[in-house]
C-alpha cells in the first residue's frame, strides 16, 4: 500500500476528469450529429459566434480564481496568492502553446484552439495549483495547451467520437494530465510534497496514476 497522499488541490480529477469522462460516454451514446462525418471523414461544423465563445472562456478564466484559490478555504492563509499566480500563468501558457501548434499544423492560429488551451492550462494546473512553482506551472499549463490540440483531433478524426466544444480533450484528458503533473512537478516549499522532479521518487507519480484510472 502507498504511504503517499493522492493529490488533486481543487479537483481536476474529481470534477474534470470525471466531467470528461461523462462526455465521453454521452457522445458515445448519442451518437454524432446529422452531417458530422461524410464518407467516413470528419467535417468541421462551426458555432456560430467565436465572440460569445471567447467570452465564456474569459469569464471562466476569471472565475477559475474563486474555483482554484478559493479552494484554500482560508483567506488568511498566504499560499492563496501563490495559487493565483499558478492559476494565471498555466492559463496564459496553455492558450499560448495552443495557438502555436495550431498554427503550425493549421498554416494559421485557430482561434477556437487558442479559447481550449486556455481551458486546458486551467484544468491542467487545478490539481496542483497549491503545490508547485510558478514556472512548473507555465510548464504544466503550456503541455496542456499542447496536449488538447492533438486531443481534440485524436477524439474527432480517430476515434470519430463528435465532441462540439472539445470538452473530452480539455476536462478528461487535461484533467487527467494534470493529476499525474503532480507527481512530477510537486515541491515541498509550495505544498508538503516532492514529485519525480524534485528528488520525491516515484510513488507519488504511481498514487497520481492509480487516482486517474481509479476515476477513469
Amino acid at each position: 500500500m502507498l504511504k503517499v497522499p493522492f493529490i488533486d488541490f481543487a479537483g481536476s480529477t474529481v470534477v474534470h476528469s470525471v466531467g470528461g469522462w461523462v462526455a465521453l460516454a454521452g457522445a458515445i451514446i448519442l451518437g454524432p450529429r446529422i452531417g458530422k462525418y461524410v464518407n467516413g471523414k470528419a467535417k468541421a461544423i462551426k458555432g456560430h459566434s467565436l465572440t460569445l465563445a471567447a467570452l465564456g472562456v474569459f469569464i471562466l478564466w476569471f472565475g477559475w480564481f474563486g474555483f482554484n484559490a478559493g479552494s484554500t478555504t482560508a483567506g488568511t492563509d498566504l499560499s492563496i496568492a501563490i495559487i493565483a499566480v499558478t492559476t494565471n500563468l498555466a492559463a496564459a501558457a496553455g492558450a499560448l502553446l495552443a495557438m502555436i501548434v495550431s498554427w503550425i499544423r493549421y498554416g494559421k492560429s485557430d482561434v477556437g484552439m487558442s479559447l481550449n488551451g486556455a481551458l486546458a492550462g486551467l484544468v491542467s494546473i487545478t490539481a496542483g495549483t497549491a503545490n508547485v512553482s510558478p514556472l512548473s506551472a507555465v510548464i504544466i499549463g503550456a503541455i496542456g495547451g499542447v496536449i488538447v490540440v492533438f486531443a481534440i483531433e485524436l477524439i474527432d478524426k480517430i476515434l470519430k467520437v463528435d465532441d462540439p466544444v472539445g470538452a473530452i480533450a480539455v476536462h478528461g484528458v487535461c484533467g487527467a494530465w494534470g493529476t499525474l503533473a503532480v507527481g512530477l512537478f510537486a515541491q515541498e516549499a509550495f505544498g508538503g510534497v516532492n514529485g519525480l522532479f524534485f528528488g520525491g521518487g516515484y510513488l507519488q507519480l504511481i498514487m497520481q496514476a492509480t487516482g486517474v484510472v481509479a476515476v477513469f
